[in-house]
């Protein structure tokens, strides 16, 4: 049955359990701590790192912002995709870089961990994969409306 199908269906029962088995996505979230402040602040390499990541995983750039905070500040990264993004906080105060991608076409897992470690110098990736719109089990659709589809 397809998802917009049940979703009219349970529309139209309001308090229907739902199942919905679709992803749209996958989400990386990472976090780089203990890593080298200087290499925080620096933008040049949060780049590189960010080419590394679209070469490696065969992404499309559509555009970019990024910004350097003043003084021992950090550096903001914005990739839009046509895959989604790709963005990057770093805080060189904490020695933390913090990471996220999301992709709505399917895609192999970077290596975050020994990429970070040999960019930032960090000893410790922590790295958060989430499946966006999966199962979506159990859930009660409240009210005639489910997705805004009547």
């Amino acid at each position: 049955m397809k998802t917009t199908h049940l979703l009219r269906r349970a529309g139209a029962f309001p308090g229907l359990r739902t199942s919905v088995q679709t992803i749209v996505g996958t989400e990386w979230l990472v976090e780089a701590e203990e890593c080298d402040p200087e290499r925080l602040r620096d933008e040049a390499l949060l780049r590189d790192i960010f080419q590394a990541i679209v070469e490696d995983l065969e992404l499309k750039t559509i555009g970019e912002v990024w910004h350097k905070f003043p003084g021992e500040g950090g550096v903001t990264g914005l990739v839009a995709l046509t895959e989604s993004h790709l963005a990057c906080h770093t805080y060189p105060e904490d020695r933390t870089a913090t990471f996220n991608l999301y992709c709505c076409r399917s895609r192999p897992e970077w290596p975050w961990k020994e990429r970070l470690a040999e960019a930032l110098g960090s000893r410790l990736v922590t790295v958060s994969r989430i499946d966006r719109g999966g199962s979506v089990s159990d859930r009660v659709l409240i009210g005639g409306v489910a997705g805004g589809v009547r």
